[in-house]
């Protein structure tokens, strides 16, 4: 090489050097000049010189990342990496210099590398693939033609021939659980497990299942994109990117995408790629990460195949904030461009939800702080909320998100009854009014409808919509399969929930639903299957799974055992209420009546429905009825699932039984 080189450096840890001679034999054999040449390294100064010469004057700097060089926090290859990031900090931001490969299962946030690598796009080389895709990106980034490859057998994935320079933030955080328990609290629908009266068991099979066995090709996951802003703040701008492009190819039929919270999952762990996708079962994840400066983003997103890493496409969009949605499209489109499949609609007819950054950017951060499930949160997100309305009116997706904080705020009791059900009508109606295609404002109307008005018919009718228009929509999957266990339809809601269990498969919430669901219809080998996956899956607290795990051992007997995992319990009220049942059935009566007393005390304003549960089972008739008019006068959430619950069984025959579900618009 000399000044006016176009050569490329190949920068390895010596234990690499096999692999690193095929990318130079694939680099060569097209045409590309490479300094590689292992007669050459013969060490002392004048050696020393020479690398720091060839590093000054080459075209493209390649370090080759690996376990190996994992393993070696020191060594002369990290000088050569030292060098050209000192280089490259006298380039213009525009040109490209450094272009890593990782040749083994190394994950972009585990490696061991300068911040300058993170900042730029990475190309993973398989041992037993040649290194055709990366010769002819190299040759695209030298501007210069490309020999045949020679022996090289036909690719099975190739990038697009003209390749932009990728100035790309490229290193991506995998998923992370998300509480799904934010939504079916704030809508209401969270089926709290309590422990259930001893029924006979169904002996229909207990296994579980998670995810398809086949991957489908037509299958990709969006991994959170990560915050490459300079503060690092921005995580609710990037992550929000990222939910919308997962709501967008929802809506394809003919693609398989996971859900947000299973997406998230791996989000801050230590995970492969290939092990993500096979986690998530899709053949493909799409990938990326943003920079946020005032009202400036630089986006980059890069769609990779699981099986090889082979980038099927990438690109890098500088623009401003108020283009975020142009940019969701045209990667839209080239997601669904590269896997040969059709969108529902063009995107060209899709018109932005908002043309005004400031409101984009509130109705993020609140989206952000709706999924902390806390009072102060939510107060903080409804107020983000009604500040992007009042810049966009017509903002039809805050809209339907305001119906959520204000199903929570009652639920919480820092509104009334009244007030939370005039503004989340309010706020679903006007959803509904600005864009009836929208599948969130039909869920948010169904959430009014079942959660303050009890209108069935209409929960249904919203919720089949919503479905309709988003198919691949696990959250509406889940409302369905909650307004099938309402009606006491339990097999036809198990079945809903699973479908949404296979279209979100790390979510524990969807676990702890199928779990609750499982336990009413008697199937205790399979809901505590259910309830155990919910807890691995969201430790500590597994969503309600740990009172639903005391649940099944009281349903089976067991209450001695179940007395035993009381410290398990999240919440004060759970302990109590699985002590009023154990205590009862060992026939320590003196100490489940103090449990009771202590419910009855502390927890009368949110737990009325479950205080008459106990009141059946101890067969106290009289006493239950008078719980189950208070949780009426009081809008209890949990008298929805009546139909379905093994403790009021004993009540059906009762006159008082048929009149509360009259009252509530139940079929009797």
């Amino acid at each position: 090489m000399n000044q006016s080189s176009k050569g490329v450096f190949l920068s390895y840890a010596s234990e690499d050097a096999g692999m690193a001679k095929r990318i130079c034999d694939g680099l060569r054999a097209a045409g590309i000049e490479v300094w590689f040449d292992q007669s050459e390294l013969r060490g002392g100064d004048a050696w020393d010189q020479k690398i720091r010469r060839q590093i000054r004057y080459c075209a493209l700097f390649v370090p080759v990342i690996s376990a190996h060089t994992q393993a070696r926090p020191e060594g002369y290859f990290r000088l050569e990496w030292k060098l050209a990031v000192d280089r490259s900090h006298l380039m213009a931001a525009e040109k490209t210099f450094l272009v890593p490969v990782v040749v083994d299962a190394t994950t972009e946030p585990e490696a061991l590398v300068p911040m300058q690598f993170r900042e730029v796009q990475w190309t993973r080389i398989r041992a037993d693939e040649p290194p055709a895709a990366f010769v002819d990106r190299v040759a695209a980034l030298l501007k210069q033609p490309v020999v045949a490859h020679v022996g090289s057998p036909a690719r099975k994935v190739a990038r697009p021939t003209t390749v932009r320079a990728p100035i790309v933030l490229a290193v991506l955080s995998v998923a992370t659980v998300v509480a799904f328990v934010t939504a079916m609290v704030l809508s209401g629908e969270w089926l709290w497990p309590k422990p259930a009266p001893k029924v006979k068991a169904n002996a229909a099979s207990a296994s579980l299942a998670t995810t398809p066995t086949a991957i489908p090709e037509k299958s990709v996951a969006v991994l959170p994109f990560l915050d490459m802003s300079e503060k690092r703040d921005q995580e609710y701008f990037s992550d929000g990117l990222s939910e919308e492009l997962i709501d967008m190819l929802t809506k394809i039929p003919e693609l398989r995408v996971p859900a947000r919270t299973s997406s998230f999952y791996f989000k801050g762990k230590q995970a492969t790629i290939a092990d993500i996708a096979k986690a998530l079962s899709v053949a493909h994840v799409l990938e990326g990460s943003v920079r946020k400066s005032g009202n400036t983003l630089r986006i980059t997103a890069q769609l990779v195949r699981a099986d090889n890493g082979y980038h099927l496409w990438s690109e890098t969009y500088d623009r401003q904030i108020i283009d975020i949605f142009k940019i969701q499209d045209e990667i839209a489109d080239a997601v669904v461009k590269a896997l040969k499949v059709s969108l529902l609609e063009s995107s060209a007819q899709r018109v932005a939800p908002t043309t005004n950054a400031e409101a984009y950017t509130l109705y993020a951060q609140a989206r952000a702080l709706i999924l902390h499930s806390n009072a102060a949160d939510n107060a903080r997100a409804a107020a983000y909320l009604e500040r992007a309305i009042q810049l966009d009116p017509k903002y039809a997706p805050a809209w339907a998100r305001l119906t959520q904080t204000r199903t929570f705020q009652y639920e919480m009791r820092s509104l009334s009854f009244e007030q939370a059900r005039d503004e989340a009508r309010r706020s679903a109606q006007k959803a509904l009014e600005l864009d009836p295609n929208l599948a969130a404002a039909h869920l948010s109307m169904a959430r009014v409808y079942r959660f303050f008005d009890w209108n069935w018919d209409a929960v249904g009718v919203e919720i089949q919509r919503a479905r309709q228009l988003d198919p691949g929509d696990a959250d509406a999957l889940r409302w369905a399969g909650v307004h099938a266990l309402g009606l006491g339809h339990v097999a036809e809601a198990i079945d809903l929930v699973q479908q949404a269990v296979d279209l979100d498969p790390l979510d524990g919430a969807n676990y702890s639903i199928l779990g609750a669901a499982n336990l009413k219809m008697g199937r205790y080998a399979a809901a505590d299957l259910a309830f155990r996956k919910a807890i691995e899956l969201a430790p500590p607290f597994g969503f309600g799974a740990r009172a639903g795990h005391a649940e099944v051992l009281l349903a089976t007997g067991q209450a001695a055992a179940a007395l035993e995992v009381l410290e398990e319990l999240e919440d004060a009220g759970d302990r109590e209420w699985v002590k009023a049942i154990a205590y009862f059935e060992l026939g320590r009566k003196a100490e489940s009546d103090t449990a009771v007393i202590n419910l009855e005390s502390k927890f009368a304003d949110t737990r009325a429905y479950e205080i008459a549960q106990l009141h059946v089972y101890r067969s106290e008739i009289d006493q239950a009825f008078k719980w189950l008019d208070d949780a009426y006068r009081k809008h209890d959430r949990h008298l929805a699932v009546i139909k379905a619950d093994p403790y009021m069984k004993p009540l059906r025959d009762d006159p008082r039984y048929g009149s509360l579900l009259r009252k509530m618009n139940l079929p009797e």
